[in-house]
């Protein structure tokens, strides 16, 4: 569909395709799209999406945003209310103002962003799984971590709305109304901010190479949402990158486009279960690079205790594990991508404490800790060419692990092969996406730990 804008026709009973209309904001806002592109629905892998309609080289600029199109609490209509009242909108995940503004937005008739947020008239078509039942993401996701974030999730939206959000819009009963600013609502643009919002990476003097750091700042900023930016589907492999100046917001091709093939930013380094997690679609497994296997520290825990036969060695392993937990999350997990361990420090450190004997712990309290090792060379030992060469207790640990994580995945008959063949329902092609890439990490796991 071409990108440019054209006059509605009139008719007795005529409405603006919603995508037409869009396109049509846009131009009012100041926002510019390169020729070279187009916004369809068709020849694109989601509902959206944007195809080149010409050869694009590296370092072009696809659209350019104006800071004063994009939606947050700062360009809402709300934005003195939120502003004024800011302390009393805290919250854990630091979404409530924006919430707010959208809640207020979507169902404003008068609404500037009306022809922007009209492209989605049902957030359930996202199908995040927090849309699922709580039956189909057992059945489908058992094993994979996704039914206890989304757990999660839906427990902090609840206190969160109950909470924070409803005291807030009775309070001002002349811009919400409980009545139609739900709690179904604000779940579903929860799912809407999850998929589409963008954060601003936060700049700091100094100049730190350190990817954790970098990580952190990014997170520091408030979503905002980034109108036609969202209209972009993601891949590991992307080719434009969005990009802040003080004025917009740009899009640029990070390598040569061509005519026909489809426009993907990345949503960053995203495994397969996040990606349907947090945006409600996968990746073929196999051509995700970014996919990871988690094992939860728990199982490593359980897997220790089978060798005890002493009341003494159960204490000694009582003892190890309650001190692991002060500086470790029990629900926490190790994770392990296509080339190896991701959290090799801490999996270091676990296995060198539960290995210790009754005197090297001994000593180890009495020191309170031990020299660290290079990060260089721990990252080397867990990764697939230095797992092989772990000690022999340390590699069984490893592999009973995910032994027994493995299993935690119900089995299904078949493989991924062609859908219709299969005849799966998206979700259920979403489900073995997500499971089969986890499931090939933790086989090659368990060959590389194998005595």
């Amino acid at each position: 569909m071409a990108t440019k804008a054209k006059r509605p026709k009139v008719d007795g009973d005529s409405e603006m395709n919603p995508l037409q209309n869009f396109l049509q904001w846009c131009n009012r806002v100041g926002l510019v799209l390169s020729n070279k592109v187009c916004v369809s629905k068709e020849g694109t892998v989601a509902e959206y999406g944007m195809l080149a309609q010409d050869n694009i080289e590296e370092g072009e600029v696809l659209f350019t945003i104006p800071r004063s199109a994009l939606l947050h609490q700062e360009t809402t209509k709300v934005s003195a209310v939120l502003e004024k009242e800011s302390s009393s909108l805290e919250s854990s995940s630091g979404w409530v103002p924006l919430l707010l503004a959208l809640l207020y937005e979507y169902t404003s008739s008068q609404s500037r962003w009306k022809p922007y947020l009209s492209l989605w008239t049902d957030f359930k078509t996202l199908d995040h799984p927090m849309f699922w039942s709580q039956e189909e993401r057992e059945r489908l996701l058992s094993g994979t971590g996704i039914p206890q974030a989304v757990d999660t999730d839906l427990d902090n939206i609840r206190r969160e709305y109950t909470d924070v959000v409803l005291p807030f819009i009775t309070k001002h009963p002349d811009l919400w109304n409980p009545d139609t600013h739900t709690l179904e609502l604000y779940a579903q643009l929860v799912a809407f901010v999850m998929a589409y919002s963008f954060q601003e990476p936060q700049v700091e003097e100094d100049d730190d190479d350190d990817d954790d750091e970098e990580e952190d700042e990014k997170t520091q900023n408030p979503p905002m949402m980034v109108p036609m930016a969202d209209m972009l589907n993601h891949v590991s492999n992307h080719n434009a990158n969005l990009e802040f100046t003080p004025d917009s917001l740009k899009m640029v091709s990070v390598r040569p486009i061509h005519k026909g093939e489809e426009v993907f930013n990345t949503y960053g380094q995203m495994a397969n279960w996040q990606l349907l997690h947090m945006y409600g679609f996968t990746e073929p497994y196999q051509s995700n690079s970014n996919d990871t296997a988690d094992i939860p520290i728990t199982n490593l825990y359980q897997v220790a205790t089978q060798g005890i036969q002493s009341d003494l060695d159960r204490q000694l392993l009582e003892e190890k594990w309650e001190m692991l937990c002060e500086t470790m999350q029990e629900k926490g997990a190790f994770v392990f991508g296509k080339q190896g361990c991701l959290t090799d420090t801490e999996l270091h450190s676990v296995l060198k404490v539960l290995c210790m004997s009754k005197e090297e712990f001994s000593e180890f309290k009495d020191n309170e800790g031990w020299e660290e090792d290079e990060e260089d060379e721990i990252s080397l030992a867990f990764s697939n060419e230095g797992l092989p060469g772990l000690k022999a207790s340390w590699k069984w640990l490893i592999h009973e692990a995910a032994r027994l994580t493995e299993r935690s995945y119900r089995d299904w008959e078949g493989q991924i092969e062609d859908k219709a063949a299969l005849g799966l329902s998206s979700r259920q092609q979403s489900a073995l996406q997500v499971r089969c890439g986890q499931r090939s990490i933790l086989h090659r796991l368990l060959e590389l730990t194998k005595a």
